[in-house]
């Protein structure tokens, strides 16, 4: 198939006369730099990396070596992101995570003090927002693939090589295993674990822990034999109450 592929883009490196790059930048070789893209001070770019068209990179942020930002992508400051990563899009990395406090009667933001590290080999999807913790690191590991207008709040840990499928939904300080993968519209709550190889089907609501190598479905989750086995009841139970009313045996 790759015959037939169209030749791909290639974007010469250098910086564009739009492009605002801040001080103490530090640009490795053969970096890109797009039309009115924001490079703020204090940030480091790695080698054959490709800023793309209206992106905004923060104060101090470090992006590694062969990466690709695609256009109008946010990064906020202090972010940390390996090499050879594909952020897309409309993702936003490093926005404030969703803290308040109740006082007098009214709800007061909770500063927001960590960061965002995002490790080598990671696909971020267009338009989800990876937030930044409240302490320490909200954390993507390597290999792990996110798809489109998914949600991961502060100070989550995604482990190693799993997948994520479109609008899925983790909650605060949530930890996921290595090799996971979930379906899309999975919604997972604050503190819960994910076993390493675990699977969640379409759907799941996660409210407590699964076990490494479970596959669960349903909301709220349950293993997917014991919803099988619920499915089945359900439908003698229908089957059963039709017979009735029809007179049957």
């Amino acid at each position: 198939m790759l015959k037939f592929a169209p030749k791909p883009i290639i974007l010469a490196p250098g910086i564009h006369p739009s492009a605002i790059v801040g001080s103490g930048v530090r640009l490795g070789e053969r970096v890109s730099i797009q039309p009115h893209a924001v490079i703020e001070d204090g940030s480091q770019i790695g080698d054959d990396t490709i800023i793309g068209a209206g992106s905004y990179i923060g104060h101090e942020t470090t992006i590694g070596s062969a990466c690709v930002i695609y256009p109008l992508v946010t990064v906020r400051e202090r972010s940390q992101i390996g090499s050879r990563v594909i952020i897309h899009s409309g993702a936003v990395i490093g926005a404030d995570g969703f803290g308040f406090e109740m006082i007098d009667g009214r709800q007061h933001k909770i500063q927001q003090l960590g960061i965002v590290r995002i490790d080598d080999d990671a696909e971020i999807g267009a338009n989800t927002t990876i937030d930044r913790a409240r302490f320490g690191r909200t954390w993507i590991q390597q290999g792990v693939k996110i798809d489109n207008l998914v949600q991961i709040a502060h100070n989550v840990m995604i482990g190693r090589h799993c997948l994520i499928a479109g609008q899925t939904g983790i909650s605060g300080s949530a930890k996921v295993g290595d090799f996971v993968m979930m379906a899309g519209k999975v919604g997972i709550a604050d503190h819960v674990t994910v076993g390493a190889g675990a699977v969640l089907l379409a759907q799941a609501g996660l409210m407590s822990d699964v076990p490494a190598g479970a596959r669960f479905v349903g909301s709220p989750a349950q293993p997917l034999r014991d919803f099988m086995k619920g499915v089945a009841a359900l439908r003698r139970l229908v089957r059963n109450g039709s017979k009735s009313e029809g007179g049957g045996t």
